[in-house]
């Protein structure tokens, strides 16, 4: 491993953490059809989704294009996957199970990740002796080892950003399907109007509002939100 250089390392780094995001959303798609499932939909069972297998959700703009495109250019993990259909008129009741059908999705990301930090201690206690120790990528020259703690590093990240990032109100995102049912009659109107322009404004405030201005709204956020998170989880 000591032959490897910096930018080899980096690669593999890469690779790694892209397929851990094809993964990651893989259970966030299969945690939505769980749920509608459960609240007595099987519009995503019957086709197929009830499941954890990627080839049943990627999409590939959103699961492979976007978070390569974003951890070539370093801006983090980002991702969704094909929206799991569901079938609101067999929901047992539309608008309380609609929020729970969304926020299935985030929180199979949450629990990935508090899964992963179990891992994560439990592996440096076993190899190292600490729980807590640090990762750095010279770990990853000089020590086989390393790696396994290192990717379940990178698993906890991963799964933080994707959780936070797919709670933004923004259609595709599940933040839009969470927080529509518990808009008014009005408002719920209104936002669908402005939803036609959801797309182009993802776009430009994950990339092109970053790039050209240095402002990173979307950044802040999972600063706040999941990166926080991480920080508890590899520190407990």
């Amino acid at each position: 491993m000591s032959s490897l250089s910096y930018d080899t390392l980096q690669t593999i780094v890469k690779a790694i953490a892209l397929a851990l995001v094809v993964l990651s959303a893989s259970v966030h798609e299969f945690g939505h059809a769980y749920a509608a499932h459960k609240c007595g939909d099987d519009t995503a069972k019957e086709q197929g989704r009830l499941t954890v297998n990627p080839l049943a959700h990627i999409d590939l703009f959103g699961s492979v294009l976007l978070p390569a495109l974003l951890l070539l250019s370093g801006s983090g993990y980002m991702a969704f996957a094909k929206p799991v259909p569901y079938n609101p008129y067999r929901l047992k009741n539309r608008r309380r199970d609609e929020v729970i059908v969304a926020f299935a999705g985030p929180l199979a990301n949450i629990l990935q990740a508090c899964v992963g930090a179990a891992l994560y201690h439990l592996s440096l206690q076993l190899l190292y002796g600490d729980p807590v120790a640090p990762m750095y990528y010279y770990y990853l020259e000089i020590d086989v080892v390393a790696w396994l703690p290192f990717v379940l590093q990178i698993y906890i990240q991963v799964n933080c950003s994707l959780a936070f990032f797919n709670l933004l109100p923004i259609p595709p995102l599940d933040g839009s399907s969470i927080i529509a049912p518990l808009l008014s009659d009005k408002a719920l109107n209104t936002y669908y109007k402005v939803q036609r322009y959801a797309l182009p404004v993802t776009f430009a405030l994950i990339w092109f509002l970053p790039q050209f201005t240095g402002i990173d709204p979307i950044g802040w956020w999972l600063d706040l939100t999941a990166g926080n998170l991480e920080t508890l989880l590899l520190g407990w």
